[in-house]
């Protein structure tokens, strides 16, 4: 089992900034890729950035590509999301995620475990 902790939400202005983070508690001793999603009302869960074990491998959906910017610190367990130049339709509840499934899986990112989410909204 593994434990995802999501923070640093909150509501913000068009053009804006956040930070997300998210500890990973539990079952971390093996390598995995981490990750978020984020899911608007109404709409799907949708992929948003992945990050491989090492760091040095990342994806991005088209959609927050230049704006966002994803980092983990192994040390800590933890994963962040940076989202700069944020616009109203960032507007979603943000999901930390972990695929224990290999440690570059960022193209074929496949969640086995999921946080409770935490809510980004961004006002025009």
């Amino acid at each position: 089992q593994v434990q995802l902790v999501e923070s640093g939400g909150g509501l913000v202005q068009a053009g804006g900034s956040l930070r997300l983070s998210c500890a990973a508690s539990g079952r971390t001793s093996s390598f995995y890729t981490m990750g978020w999603f984020r899911q608007a009302p109404g709409k799907e869960r949708e992929f948003v950035a992945a990050i491989s074990w090492s760091g040095g491998d990342t994806a991005y959906a088209d959609s927050v590509k230049g704006r966002f910017t994803i980092s983990r610190d192994n040390v800590r367990n933890m994963v962040n999301l940076q989202m700069n130049s944020l616009k109203p339709e960032d507007t979603a509840v943000y999901y930390c995620a972990v695929d224990l499934k290999g440690a570059i899986r960022t193209r074929s990112f496949s969640p086995d475990y999921w946080g409770q989410g935490t809510q980004v909204t961004v006002s025009s």
